[in-house]
């Protein structure tokens, strides 16, 4: 074809002579790279296409079908002049086309898109195993007589079925014919699934998904959770030969010509020039962090620790990668433990709204495998492939889960190494993986006995197992308290139900804007003051626990790493690369406010961080021991130790009927001691 010949001379042209910005060659470098690494793919950047000539770039968005293999043909002649017999050794070479203008919606996909170039975006979710696609077959009449032996034109249309001949071409005789592999051209071939990214469905709708085939250098390439951009042909999913009675209904599918990787989740939000003079503008206002969190939720009335610990979560810590490879998150965990109506959902919702990236769900609607990922069987070929679940799909951003203590054990279990150790891992049908999950986990539950009891600590208060408490930076309790603010509160939601307004705040455009720029573009570093107030409250919270061998622990090293990503949040929110003295200022005082709400024991009124890490205070944990040591004495006058000799001895020690009935159930339960006959208790 004419126009073809065309092509290749043209894109021969194209490559030879397209020069940079800088007025270097572009390309002549990459094939000389490509002879000397034996590559098989040239990345073509579709702008400097159209800059070179615009015709050519549109016959190729047209019809990519006839110009792809005509622009590789040139290639592969390009390569042979630079080192003779190397189509022998490459077979093939690819074209791969990069950064197309027009990046369409899946929803948007429609029938005049066919075999036309085009771009979509979105979330990997699934990919087969790689196999091998039949590109040439030589196959072997089995007729004895016969035997001969022939090359059989493949159909390029990427059917799954083999389409075997009917009459042999050299006896002309019909009659069985065997694939002989090791004559035949392969490739490998894998089939992934595309699905919409969670921020562009539209409410109350399903995410919709594309399946497409990568082949050669492109398997393996991206893993499921991973956000990418496809370029390649639209095409219809032709199961088998069309006949009579045939289905006239077809699926579409894409034939990958390239895969851009979006390493960051702060890509996704398009920033300006002039959005970005503006947030640096508004980063020099002196009370910019106050702006900032009293624009979190500005339809809710108060709560502001509450709306500075959302803040923190939205912008985040640090995050390290040690020499030795050990990785240090920089995502800050929030729970929110709060009586019913206090507009907890509300808030959550808001962050998922303001965050860059982010995910929502609720405990009563996920499980383990819908909160990590799924190992599930594909219906046609029923091969086992990874599904990822919303803490991958929320790498690299915020997990809002609501209703967290609705959650069943099991499903709760599957948070802890995402948490901690950012990483799903995956252990299934044969399948063995570990997944990202660097995301930022933001949740929100009731108390368990309806409303938050004072009296309690917060790990009988809440319906969840202190293994999952420990891994939360900030804990806030919201109480249902009936007071003084109560004619302002009143004031502020009828204000707001009547006006529609509650005063001046950041929209919420721009406060996205400002959280994603400020996670991309700032990586504070705590300044020597900052470092040293930190390190002199972590040592004066860590004396008054060595004082006497009866004082619980106030603070670990796991709240010191907390204080340190929120120092270096704080500097975030203000677009400040070091983080200052007034903002480890501002961290420990939240964190007072969070050990002094949560991590204090009720009974004793002193501080106690093991009611959050160990679910326990050290003065319960006393009380048990001592509990344990008297029905071990008591048993061994006896066979077993009865409730009334246990509750007799214990009020020696000022332990009360009632927390003795507790201890001793909690002790059973746990397995420490079993119950020998009715109120009769002897040690395991």
């Amino acid at each position: 074809m004419e126009s073809t010949v065309n092509v290749e001379e043209l894109f021969r042209e194209f490559l030879g002579d397209w020069k940079d910005e800088r007025g270097r060659l572009k390309y002549l470098p990459k094939i000389m790279e490509l002879v000397a690494k034996r590559g098989r793919s040239l990345n073509v950047d579709f702008v400097d296409l159209l800059l070179f000539n615009r015709e050519l770039a549109s016959l190729l968005v047209e019809r990519p079908k006839d110009v792809l293999p005509a622009m590789e043909r040139a290639l592969m002649s390009m390569l042979n002049q630079l080192e003779p017999q190397l189509e022998q050794e490459l077979r093939k070479v690819h074209v791969r086309i990069m950064n197309l203008p027009e990046t369409l919606e899946l929803r948007s996909l429609r029938s005049e898109d066919l075999n036309r170039l085009i771009a979509v975006e979105g979330i990997l979710v699934r990919a087969t195993p790689v196999k091998e696609r039949l590109i040439r077959g030589t196959f072997k009449h089995t007729d004895p007589s016969c035997g001969a032996q022939f090359l059989w034109p493949i159909d390029e249309e990427m059917s799954d079925f083999l389409e075997v001949p009917a009459v042999c071409p050299v006896c002309e005789k019909p009659g069985q014919f065997k694939l002989v592999p090791e004559k035949s051209e392969l490739t490998d071939w894998q089939r992934v699934i595309l699905q919409e990214k969670p921020e562009e469905i539209p409410a109350g709708q399903l995410p919709r998904q594309l399946p497409a085939v990568v082949e050669d250098d492109l398997v393996d390439s991206v893993r499921p959770g991973d956000r990418v951009k496809l370029v390649g042909t639209l095409e219809l999913q032709q199961e088998g030969s069309i006949r009579r009675g045939a289905r006239a209904v077809f699926d579409l599918y894409l034939k990958v010509v390239s895969i851009e990787l979006s390493e960051k989740a702060l890509d996704e939000v398009q920033i300006s020039e002039e959005d970005e003079a503006k947030l640096r503008e508004m980063s020099m206002d002196p009370w910019i962090r106050e702006r900032v969190i009293s624009s979190v939720a500005p339809s809710i009335y108060g709560h502001w620790e509450i709306k500075e610990g959302i803040a923190l979560s939205l912008f985040g810590g640090v995050p390290k990668i040690l020499p030795d490879g050990t990785r240090i998150k920089g995502d800050i965990h929030l729970l929110i433990v709060g009586d019913p109506g206090t507009a907890k959902s509300q808030m959550l919702q808001f962050a998922h709204r303001a965050a860059p990236r982010s995910v929502y769900t609720t405990g009563k609607g996920a499980t383990a495998a819908g909160l990590t990922a799924a190992v599930v069987r594909e219906k046609n070929s029923g091969d086992y492939y990874l599904e990822a679940g919303a803490l991958v799909l929320a790498d690299g951003g915020v997990a809002v889960i609501d209703e967290i203590d609705k959650m069943r054990d099991e499903d709760r279990v599957a948070i802890h190494e995402a948490m901690e150790q950012q990483t799903v891992s995956i252990a299934k049908a044969g399948i063995v993986a570990k997944l990202n999950a660097r995301t930022t986990v933001i949740s929100a539950g009731n108390p368990k006995f309806g409303r938050y009891i004072g009296e309690r600590g917060v790990a009988d208060n809440i319906n969840l197992p202190s293994t999952i408490l420990s891994r939360f930076d900030l804990i806030f309790i919201l109480r249902d308290r009936p007071g003084e603010s109560d004619q302002l509160l009143a004031s502020h939601i009828l204000d707001m139900h009547s006006e529609g307004s509650y005063g001046e705040s950041i929209p919420i455009d721009l406060l996205k804007k400002y959280v994603a720029y400020a996670r991309k573009n700032v990586r504070p570093t705590l300044s020597p003051e900052a470092k040293q107030l930190l390190m002199d409250f972590f040592v004066e919270m860590r004396k008054k626990s060595a004082e006497s061998t009866d004082s619980p622990i106030l603070i670990t090293p796991r709240q010191l790493e907390a204080l340190i990503r929120m120092t270096e949040a704080y500097a975030r929110m203000a677009l400040k690369q070091t983080a200052q003295r007034e903002d480890a200022e501002r961290a420990i005082n939240i964190m007072r406010v969070f050990l002094e709400a949560v991590g204090i024991d009720v009974e004793s009124g002193r501080l106690d961080i093991d009611t959050i890490m160990t679910g326990r205070p050290k003065s319960a944990r006393d009380r048990m021991a001592k509990i344990a040591e008297i029905v071990d004495e008591v048993a061994e006058e006896g066979e077993c130790a009865k409730l009334s000799q246990i509750v007799e001895e214990a009020g020696g020690y000022g332990i009360e009927r009632a927390s003795v009935e507790k201890i001793l159930n909690d002790m059973r339960k746990s397995g420490i001691i079993i119950e020998y006959r009715t109120e009769c208790y002897r040690k395991v």
